[in-house]
């Protein structure tokens, strides 16, 4: 899911930086995973964790990236 579609999600479409901001600032990310949102063009953006344990904790969930 992208940062735009979480924000529209929400019913507030352009709230992406706030989304983002929320995001970044998520202090329980094994309970609630934010390394789930990625760029509306689909490509992987910013983890606190850095892109790689990103793209390990995406790919042994199952998703292709």
């Amino acid at each position: 899911m992208s940062y735009g579609a979480l924000a529209a999600r929400i019913d507030m479409p352009r709230a992406i930086r706030a989304v983002g901001h929320a995001n970044g600032s998520n202090p329980i990310s094994v309970v609630l995973p934010c390394h789930r949102l990625i760029g509306a063009d689909g490509s992987l953006v910013k983890y606190g964790g850095g892109l790689e344990r990103k793209r390990w904790l995406l790919r042994h969930e199952g998703v292709e990236v």
